[in-house]
């Protein structure tokens, strides 16, 4: 391979990298009450791991870089690697997918090592729902750190919500004009069935009862007559539109509603040094002890490449999936 090219003509050069497992909230969608057993540290890529992996992704066609988690703000080192990863020079942009709580913090650090953009998980502008959803968690954290993400410059910053009928999907509208007058790029995104067929607890959807397809946001949202806008820089797979004279847009993520597959441009590295080559599917090829041992990594990744399903198979097994949770495969 002269570039990362999987089975079926697509050109791999995203790479998303979860740093580590932890994560200082406990979302309903993402993890169970009573947490995860986390990793071994010992058992995770080191800062030099991260980057020799990265490297070698590089010399590939890999441009564009993403740290995930968990929570990537709870790593210890995460400035110096999104700085050490910026340096790397065929690298054109790393940006950085966060639940915000450190963010306030970090913003400006995080900017100055090269970081150019950040995802912030927001699901709910009510503070009560927001403690139940995230199980704990500050929503006046997040507007302190979107504030101080717009301050260092990490723009467009863009606003992740998951839509769950009967928690938050009535929010839709109000969420919607969120983007009037702020430049903002919201997405709505279908929740996917990964690692979250559990019970949530009292009050909550049951399994069965949980998923909105983006075509029913969409119809939600038919009063704002939303048109068609231009794919904003690193959108993704998400389907843009804006409200008319709007400063940002309205995006929506539907892997189960409309499949994405046949655009995918990225593997995934999980903090314990293995590359998934989709969300969805569970193999995994490993890398850790090469790495470790100094072997070259050029064949695992032509593995991992190669063996890239033509697409997901979520709704076949909906709406229970992965065993695994996001938050241990990298979000």
């Amino acid at each position: 391979m002269k570039d990362f090219i999987d089975p079926f003509g697509r050109s791999i050069t995203y790479l998303r990298i979860s740093l580590t497992d932890r994560c200082n909230l406990r979302c309903v969608y993402c993890m169970p009450k009573e947490g995860l057993q986390w990793q071994p540290r010992a058992e995770q890529l080191s800062v030099d791991e991260i980057l020799r992996v990265v490297e070698t992704a590089s010399r590939w066609g890999v441009k564009r870089v993403r740290l995930t988690g968990g929570e990537p703000l709870v790593h210890p080192h995460i400035v110096e690697i999104a700085h050490r990863i910026a340096d790397i020079p065929s690298i054109e942009e790393v940006s950085l997918t966060t639940n915000a709580m450190l963010l306030e913090r970090l913003a400006q650090p995080l900017a100055d090592s090269g970081l150019k953009r950040v995802n912030i998980s927001l699901d709910t502008l009510d503070r009560e729902k927001f403690i139940r959803i995230t199980r704990g968690g500050d929503i006046d954290r997040v507007w302190r750190g979107i504030a101080a993400a717009e301050r260092a410059h990490l723009a467009p910053i863009k606003l992740n919500t998951v839509i769950v009928r009967g928690l938050n999907d009535d929010e839709l509208p109000t969420l919607a004009r969120l983007t009037i007058k702020n430049d903002w790029h919201i997405r709505f995104i279908e929740l996917m069935p990964i690692g979250n067929s559990q019970d949530w607890g009292d009050g909550f959807p049951t399994p069965s009862e949980r998923y909105v397809s983006t075509q029913e946001m969409h119809a939600q949202l038919s009063a704002f007559d939303m048109q068609p806008a231009q794919t904003v820089i690193g959108n993704g797979p998400s389907r843009t539109f804006r409200i008319p004279g709007a400063s940002g847009t309205v995006g929506f993520i539907s892997p189960l509603g409309e499949h994405f597959c046949e655009t995918c441009n990225r593997l995934r590295l999980t903090a314990d040094g293995k590359l998934r080559p989709c969300l969805d599917n569970s193999n995994e090829i490993s890398l850790r002890e090469a790495v470790r041992s100094g072997q070259s990594l050029d064949d695992y990744y032509r593995q991992a490449v190669l063996s890239k399903p033509q697409h997901h198979k979520m709704l076949a097994y909906m709406p229970a999936c992965s065993q695994r949770s996001m938050s241990q495969i990298g979000g």
